[in-house]
């Protein structure tokens, strides 16, 4: 991009909060709270789309599985995100910075009065130096008949906001390294790919799906979300979560991960 990178969306996903042992990871959760803070008192606007509401509250009950029924996974995610939001509020005003919470659903975006406020609130949040932090409304979001309000995943949604709001950028943390030319778990020579200008149909059939029980992401829903970036003229990159402070050096210009954009 030519100009100076200031709106950000950075999106972080369950499997990078939660440990493969279902427990919470409050390594990763307290190391994006410094990073984020930090970057915010330089005068960076940050916006957090945070996955895990039902991976937390699978974790606060001690439970291993994810449930079937819809409505027992919403009842978790009303839990999980109780709490997930507690921890992010104790981290962040360890690092002396005020976090917000907002819950979407797909219509909230859709109609036009609702997203203005939406954005409203946002816009006042980012002025305050306030990280507004968003999920999707899990408990209330239904998918039936012609009446849709949830999104695919919260990759999607990430998408979705930082288009409404203008974002220079979108910066996806995730439990991959970046975009590879073939499958890395598969193939011990696939290689990393720096820069997706375009997304090729050669591309788009590579991507599969979700690799963990706690999420509902994977590489087909991080390119969706990378083609609504670029049919809107942003960019997103796509990098490990694993260690949050990466975003020390994106935001300082080196090359990590997979840009997706021009």
């Amino acid at each position: 991009m030519t100009h100076k990178i200031q709106k950000v969306v950075v999106k972080i996903g369950t499997s990078s909060l939660v440990l493969p042992n279902g427990k919470i990871n409050l390594r990763t959760i307290d190391q994006l709270s410094f990073t984020l803070a930090t970057l915010n008192n330089q005068g960076y606007q940050l916006i957090l789309v945070s996955s895990g509401a039902i991976g937390v509250g699978l974790a606060s009950l001690g439970l291993k599985e994810r449930p079937a029924a819809i409505e027992e996974q919403q009842a978790l995610a009303s839990i999980g995100q109780a709490a997930l939001m507690r921890i992010y509020s104790q981290r962040f005003l360890d690092y002396q910075t005020h976090v917000a919470q907002l819950l979407l659903t797909r219509d909230v975006l859709a109609y036009p009065v609702s997203r203005q406020h939406t954005l409203n609130t946002i816009t006042t949040l980012l002025k305050q130096n306030v990280i507004p932090i968003v999920n999707e409304n899990d408990p209330v979001s239904v998918d039936e008949l012609d009446h849709h309000t949830t999104f695919s995943d919260n990759d999607e949604l990430s998408s979705q906001v930082a288009v409404a709001i203008d974002a220079d950028r979108l910066i996806v943390l995730s439990d991959i390294d970046a975009l590879y030319d073939k499958d890395p778990h598969k193939f011990s020579d696939a290689k990393i790919i720096n820069r997706v200008p375009i997304l090729t149909p050669e591309i788009k059939s590579a991507a599969s799906g979700s690799s963990t029980r706690f999420g509902t992401g994977g590489m087909v829903t991080k390119l969706r979300a990378a083609a609504t970036m670029m049919k809107a003229g942003k960019q997103m990159i796509l990098c490990n979560g694993r260690d949050p402070k990466i975003l020390f050096d994106i935001f300082d210009g080196q090359t990590i991960g997979t840009c997706f954009g021009k």
